[in-house]
């Protein structure tokens, strides 16, 4: 009997300090530190957003209660334009699908039109607004959306109401322009409490790869802050999040051809930080500045958010730099004109195989005379090879006197032994520039040329109706173009020692190798390129021979 009374005593005792602690202690509201890393870009120091300090009143108002329609499931809203279709969940206001019409998954036909969001079942969606809290504090807002009303330039907009159980409601409209990628969207946060409330905006993207297979360029995070443009690795956020603060032109996820972004477009200042939540989910979290709303009063936010192609057109109409996440590094001053001039000349000809020929012969056309002075240079040390050997012979003893007569010999003969070497040295930086556009250009995504070649952005293939270990067909035009650089190779005078001629020799089939899985498109400049120069250097050869 009184070990019993004890058990009971205990429980007794448990249940009224559980129940005390339940409904009379406040919750305590969200406290983070304020951290600041080193950018070792550009020296920068860079500060990750410390959560809004309201006052304890209002933190506790904020965090201890529950998002308001908690037991209702939002709807899901499908708004279409000219160029996308979307669903807007009332879940939280956030996006669930956004499909591009004009761009397909794969090369087939039938494989629909382009996805650009791919979350797993329990991630988060993006567009995710919260107030006075960061993000994933408290559940989602389950808004009440307005019917879809006809903007004035033709597009929709979406009105979204969500109330707090606090008195806090936020207002979310969303503007979806016709012809255009970038939407329009305004928050709204209105005090309805007799408090004070202090705190900041925050925005959030979610975003995974937006294709499955891997890519050979740069696919995660990126953002212009302070006008400088940081492309953030996703293999350094595993090693830990990273934050940017100063004023933000725009804070994104990206790959080569596609483009999620935020735009702020209220206040001067603002954070980015970026976390990796597991091997592929990026979050991006955009914040404001902290604002305090009186009783009875309202804050307003605007941002512009682009879901869409990266085409210099498409991205230079929406503004806000965000061409700029066309991003050709060191040969971006080459590779922009190359651009231009690739897109202009597929206006007239519609073919962007074609287009990249003619770009080739123009580029050819700009380096001949250039090249032409060094493949006669080469003839030229072809001939006094002899001589030079005797040389090399002669003073083998004395490297100092070999290397004065080598000189008087180049004099003579008016000879310069680099001269052969400097058209591809300074042809190098140009291909470069080329390999870039051609990597990164969205246009030649699934652009066909002729025949087997029907993804100028792909590796070049020829099925032959069975799948070839490592290849899976035949890549004929690469094999084409190991073939020209053979015979250029064989066409070349030889100069130097015999192991490097031997040595030359093999760089056909390096390159072969090297190319097998490069874009068709670039492959298809080579080969140009080969034939081309394979002509000039006959025309030269024939001229020796005269």
């Amino acid at each position: 009997m009184d070990t019993q009374r004890m058990f009971l005593a205990i429980f007794l005792s448990l249940a009224i300090l559980l129940g005390y602690q339940y409904f009379f202690v406040p919750t305590p509201p969200p406290v983070t530190e304020s951290t600041v890393v080193s950018s070792p870009e550009n020296g920068k120091s860079e500060e990750k957003p410390s959560a809004a300090a309201p006052p304890v009143a209002a933190a506790s108002l904020l965090a201890a209660q529950p998002a308001g329609g908690a037991g209702r499931v939002g709807r899901e809203i499908p708004v279409t334009t000219s160029l996308y279709s979307a669903v807007v969940t009332e879940t939280g206001g956030m996006v669930k699908s956004f499909r591009l019409k004009n761009y397909r998954e794969d090369l087939a036909k039938d494989s629909g039109d382009k996805e650009m969001l791919r979350p797993k079942e329990g991630d988060n969606l993006p567009l995710n607004f919260s107030w006075g809290i960061e993000p994933g504090s408290i559940p989602p807002v389950v808004y009440e959306a307005a019917p879809l009303q006809e903007g004035q330039d033709g597009g929709s907009v979406l009105t979204m109401r969500g109330k707090l159980p606090s008195g806090l409601e936020i207002v979310r409209t969303l503007r979806f322009v016709d012809q255009q990628y970038l939407l329009e969207l305004t928050v709204d946060v209105v005090n309805n409490t007799a408090t004070p409330l202090q705190g900041a905006p925050y925005l959030t993207l979610d975003n995974r790869p937006f294709v499955k297979e891997s890519q050979m360029v740069f696919v995660g995070p990126a953002l212009v802050y302070d006008g400088v443009l940081e492309e953030v690795k996703t293999s350094d956020l595993k090693k830990g999040s990273k934050s940017f603060t100063g004023k933000i032109s725009w804070a994104a996820y990206e790959d080569n051809y596609f483009f999620c972004g935020i735009v702020p477009r209220t206040g001067e200042q603002h954070t980015a930080h970026f976390s990796l939540q597991d091997e592929t989910r990026v979050t991006t979290v955009l914040a404001g500045a902290s604002d305090v709303i009186q009783p009875g009063q309202s804050q307003q936010y605007t941002y512009s958010v682009y879901f869409g192609p990266k085409t210099m057109g498409a991205l230079k109409e929406a503004g806000h730099e965000l061409e700029r996440s066309i991003n050709f590094g060191w040969f971006d001053v080459m590779a922009k004109p190359t651009l231009y001039l690739l897109n202009f000349l597929h206006k007239y000809v519609g073919n962007y195989g074609v287009a990249i020929i003619l770009v080739t012969v123009l580029i050819k056309l700009l380096f001949w005379p250039v090249s032409q002075k060094g493949m006669k240079s080469m003839k030229t040390m072809q001939k006094l090879q002899p001589k030079m050997a005797k040389l090399r012979e002669k003073f083998k003893d004395d490297k100092q006197m070999q290397q004065q007569e080598m000189i008087k010999l180049y004099q003579t003969y008016k000879v310069n032994p680099v001269g052969g070497c400097l058209p591809m040295v300074i042809q190098i930086p140009v291909f470069f520039a080329l390999y870039k556009v051609l990597l990164q250009t969205i246009e030649l995504r699934h652009a066909p040329f002729f025949l087997w070649i029907t993804d100028l952005a792909a590796p070049d293939r020829l099925s032959v109706g069975f799948d070839i270990p490592f290849l899976g067909g035949i890549p004929v035009l690469t094999l084409l173009m190991g073939a020209t650089m053979f015979l250029q190779q064989k066409m070349t005078p030889a100069t130097g020692d015999p192991t490097q001629q031997k040595v030359m020799m093999f760089m056909p089939v390096i390159f072969t190798f090297m190319f097998l899985n490069f874009a068709s498109g670039l492959v298809l400049y080579w080969f140009v390129n080969n034939l081309l120069s394979i002509g000039q250097q006959y025309l030269v050869n024939r001229d020796e021979v005269a």
